[in-house]
């Protein structure tokens, strides 16, 4: 598996990518295999506030529903309106398509705390 070296990474399997002051989120590679294939996702509605290491929606696949976890706390700006009809887009294309929401970081210095590529795919060498 690849993890894109722009993007942080949390130990929840979430990643973002800073975008000036919005960052863009979703879940990694790692995560989508793991729960097998996506069929629905639910996100929270712009506007709402997101806090760091707390549940901001679910994710359902055929094998189980997951709580999806923020990296950083914010205002989201955006959320991915394609999810709804095709969530399948986070398993094709988890960095791409299949983002999840954006958010307006209300600490621009919290990313600073997460993990880069190369930690991440140290830390799951370590839990594999």
């Amino acid at each position: 598996m690849e993890y894109p070296a722009d993007l942080k990474y949390t130990i929840e399997h979430a990643w973002i990518r800073l975008e000036g002051a919005e960052g863009v989120i979703g879940i990694t590679d790692h995560a989508q295999r793991q729960l097998g294939d996506i069929v629905f996702v639910e996100t929270p509605a712009v506007g709402a506030a997101v806090t760091r290491a707390q549940a901001y929606g679910v994710v359902e696949s055929v094998k189980s529903v997951s709580d999806l976890v923020a990296p950083v706390s914010g205002t989201v700006t955006r959320v991915n309106p394609e999810l709804a009809s095709v969530p399948e887009l986070v398993n094709k294309d988890p960095y791409g398509q299949g983002w999840m929401i954006a958010v307006t970081l209300t600490d621009a210095g919290e990313p600073a705390g997460l993990m880069s590529a190369e930690e991440y795919e140290t830390y799951l060498s370590g839990i594999a």
